[in-house]
């Protein structure tokens, strides 16, 4: 819980807290893009972006807006 960044990109230098997101954030530089959407094949490096992607093809929208 101390916010201490243990994690280093070997390439770049940016830290993490978590392993995880060293992974994820180290497939910007290796362009590896493993989630992969059924629908039309548009891959991505992280698996909250295919997901976030799969809404567009649902017309889900999760999130409303307060205003509207």
């Amino acid at each position: 819980h101390s916010g201490e960044k243990h994690y280093q990109c070997s390439q770049c230098g940016k830290s993490f807290r978590a392993k995880f997101d060293l992974i994820t954030h180290q497939r910007t530089h290796s362009g590896e893009r493993p989630y992969l959407c059924a629908q039309c094949g548009k891959s991505f490096g992280a698996k909250s972006d295919l997901i976030t992607h799969q809404q567009s093809h649902s017309g889900e929208k999760p999130f409303q807006c307060s205003q509207c």
